[in-house]
């Protein structure tokens, strides 16, 4: 990896420690979503985790027309702001429109792009045009090398704050494959790679109106990935995601995530040999 990137006070480099992308899928109340991100914001500092809290406040590419969206921008990032202040966290969240990019600007420390959205050129350059670090979600369309492009079009603005997450790649018939090949070849680009462990467990429309999720196969997958070289994990978590209005079945429940993290952390120390 070449380049380095700073979001807030988080430095993610080669030699720089494991870190962890993580909340739930979309907020689905303040009560909810404050709950989580305590719950993180306590995990990073027992186990010493860079934590990046992440949520969505629309969900703009469900299966489905009744699929529930989220909030919507105004109230949605009143709510991250919330999260902000009180966890001072450094926070996250899709953006879907360029419509949208002042305003979230305003309140997100990291732009992400949808895996949907990834080759939409002018929401790339509205999104790097802010300065703000971006998170590009590699589509499930494309093959790694495929995100050359993508990459470039966030560079011609001079933007070089720049994360690539892994989130699988569609296999068929409501499935996704993950190669940890392609976990090198996104770091040949330069910069930070970050494995998307629950996304990558996801069945697109498995569920006919909605998606299905295997999360018994995240720790298996997210332990592959970062033996592989991925610099972070990207996990949705929920205190409950059987009940979850989002992405449930993908979702890990928060009992979960600190043994998962535990493991995780030990196996970046031994691929990237910090101490």
């Amino acid at each position: 990896m070449k380049d380095s990137v700073k979001i807030k006070n988080l430095i993610i480099e080669d030699d720089g420690p494991f870190f962890l992308i993580a909340g739930p899928c979309v907020i689905e109340s303040e009560e909810i979503t404050l709950k989580v991100a305590a719950f993180l914001k306590e995990t990073s500092q027992l186990m010493d985790i860079p934590v990046i809290f992440k949520t969505s406040y629309d969900k703009a590419n469900r299966t489905s027309l009744d699929s529930y969206r989220g909030p919507g921008l105004d109230k949605g990032l009143e709510i991250i702001q919330k999260i902000k202040e009180k966890t001072e966290l450094p926070v996250l969240s899709d953006i879907h429109e360029v419509d949208e990019i002042e305003k979230a600007a305003d309140v997100l420390d990291i732009l992400q792009i949808p895996a949907f959205m990834c080759r939409q050129t002018n929401l790339l350059l509205g999104a790097a045009e802010t300065g703000l670090p971006i998170n590009i979600k590699k589509g499930q369309f494309l093959s790694p090398e495929e995100m050359g492009p993508v990459i470039q079009k966030i560079t011609s603005t001079g933007n070089r704050g720049i994360l690539v997450t892994e989130r699988g790649t569609s296999f068929g018939y409501n499935n996704l494959v993950v190669d940890m090949r392609s976990i090198a070849i996104l770091k040949d680009f330069g910069f930070p790679v970050v494995f998307d462990a629950t996304h990558s467990v996801q069945l697109p429309g498995g569920r006919g109106s909605s998606s299905g999720g295997q999360r018994e196969f995240v720790g298996h997958l997210s332990r592959a990935a970062v033996a592989a070289g991925a610099h972070g994990v990207f996990l949705e978590v929920h205190p409950h995601p059987d009940s979850a209005l989002c992405d449930g079945p993908n979702s890990l429940p928060l009992d979960q995530v600190r043994p998962l993290l535990k493991m995780l952390q030990g196996i970046h120390r031994l691929v990237h040999c910090t101490a």
